[in-house]
C-alpha cells in the first residue's frame, strides 16, 4: 500500500463508514485513485459460465450498488465486477446508521436493506459503460413488495440485457424474511420465474444464485439439487453471516450481515460442500473473508472457479486487488498449475 493510499484510508476511517463509502466512490469517479489497468497472465485467464476473465478476482456486489463508478473500477485490476443489488423500484433502505467497521476483527457489519436507485436507472448506467471486463447485476426485491419472488424476474426484464451475468440474491439478511426464499419449494419457483423471464425476453445472460453461509447440510443438498435441475449458470458462496463467533469489536452486537475475515472459514466450508454436492455441474464463485492471495487460492482449491471480495478493501484499499491477482499467479506457478481451472477443488476435502 502506498503512503498516499494509507493516508487516504486513515482519513476515510475518521468519518462515518457510510459517508466514507460514498466519498470513496466519488474519488474513483473523479480520477483521484491510481488504477493499474488489467492484471493477467496465461495462468490467470479464466472462463466461467461462458465469461472470459483476465483473472479470477472479482468485486462483490454491495460496493458500487448503483453502477456509478464502472469505468474506473474496470481499470482497478479486477477480472469481473458485480453491482447492485437492484430492485424494481428505487428504495432508501434501512434507517442509518447501517454500516459498521469492526476494525479489531477486520470485519464489517451492514444492514443496508437494498438501498438503490432502482432497476431503470442502473440499467441505463450499465448500458453506458465502456467495453472491458464482465459486469454482473445483483437482483433484489423491494421491501414492501407484494410479490418478492416476482421482483427478481422484473429486475431481470428491466436490466438483464445490459449485464454480462445476473445474480439472484435471496441470501441477504437485511430484508425481513428474504432468506425464507431459500427454502426448496420457494427457491425453485422463484428461479423458474427468473429463467422463464429470461427466455421470454430473448437474451441469454447467465443466471447465478447467491447463497447464505448459514446453511445446514440438508439445505446445501437441496439447493445443489435445484441448481443442477434448473441448469443454473453459476452459484456464489457466500453472502454475509448472522453469526458473531469470536468477535472482539464493540460493534459486534449490531444487527445485520457480518463480512470480512471472520467469515472466511465458515464461507469456505459451505463453498467446499457445494463443490462436492455439485460435482462440477455448476461453477462456483467463492466469497467471504478474502484478504490475501493465499485466501483467494484457498477458495479456488476448495472449489471456486473465481472469487469476489469487498470488505478487505475497507482496511487495505483498492491496491489489494492487483496484489491478490499477482500473488495468485505466483502461487499457481509455485504449485505447478498451468491455469486456475487446474487448481479448482484440489483441496476441497480438507474443508469437509
Amino acid at each position: 500500500m502506498s503512503l498516499a493510499e494509507r493516508a487516504g484510508l486513515a482519513l476515510l476511517h475518521r468519518l462515518d463508514p457510510e459517508r466514507a463509502h460514498d466519498l470513496s466512490l466519488r474519488a474513483l469517479k473523479a480520477g483521484l485513485v491510481p488504477m493499474p489497468g488489467p492484471v493477467t497472465s496465461p495462468r490467470l485467464k479464466t472462463r466461467i459460465a461462458g465469461l472470459d476473465l483476465a483473472n479470477p478476482v472479482g468485486l462483490a456486489a454491495g460496493y458500487d450498488k448503483n453502477a456509478v463508478a464502472l469505468a474506473p473500477l474496470m481499470r482497478a485490476g479486477f477480472g469481473l465486477l458485480e453491482v447492485g443489488a437492484a430492485t424494481p423500484r428505487p428504495q432508501p433502505g434501512n434507517p442509518r446508521p447501517r454500516l459498521f467497521r469492526l476494525a479489531e476483527d477486520r470485519a464489517v457489519i451492514n444492514r443496508f436493506g437494498f438501498n438503490n436507485d432502482g432497476a431503470d436507472a442502473i440499467a441505463g448506467r450499465l448500458a453506458a459503460r465502456p467495453a472491458g471486463i464482465p459486469v454482473g447485476l445483483n437482483l433484489g426485491a423491494n421491501k414492501d413488495s407484494a410479490d418478492r419472488a416476482g421482483d427478481f424476474a422484473d429486475v431481470l426484464r428491466i436490466a438483464g440485457a445490459q449485464a454480462d451475468f445476473v445474480t439472484v440474491n435471496v441470501s441477504s439478511p437485511n430484508t425481513e424474511k428474504l432468506r425464507d426464499l431459500q427454502g426448496a419449494a420457494a427457491l425453485e419457483a422463484l428461479l423458474d420465474g427468473v429463467l422463464s423471464a429470461r427466455a421470454a425476453a430473448g437474451f441469454t445472460v447467465p443466471v447465478f444464485l447467491k447463497v447464505a453461509p448459514d446453511l445446514a447440510a440438508a439445505d446445501i443438498a437441496g439447493i445443489a439439487g435445484i441448481a443442477r435441475r434448473l441448469r443454473l449458470d453459476g452459484l456464489i458462496a457466500t453472502n454475509t453471516t448472522l453469526a458473531r463467533d469470536g468477535l472482539s469489536s464493540p460493534h459486534a452486537t449490531e444487527k445485520g450481515g457480518l463480512s470480512g475475515a471472520p467469515l472466511f472459514e465458515r464461507s469456505t466450508r459451505v463453498l467446499a460442500a457445494f463443490s462436492k454436492a455439485l460435482a462440477g455441474d455448476v461453477p462456483l464463485v467463492g466469497v467471504g473473508g478474502i484478504g490475501s492471495a493465499e485466501d483467494a487460492y484457498a477458495k479456488i482449491r476448495a472449489g471456486a472457479s473465481a472469487v469476489q471480495l469487498y470488505s478487505a478493501m475497507v482496511y487495505r484499499g483498492l491496491s489489494l486487488v492487483p496484489k491478490i491477482a499477482r500473488g495468485l499467479d505466483a502461487l499457481l506457478e509455485r504449485d505447478g498449475f498451468a491455469s486456475v481451472a487446474e487448481a479448482v477443488g484440489t483441496d476441497r476435502n480438507s474443508w469437509l
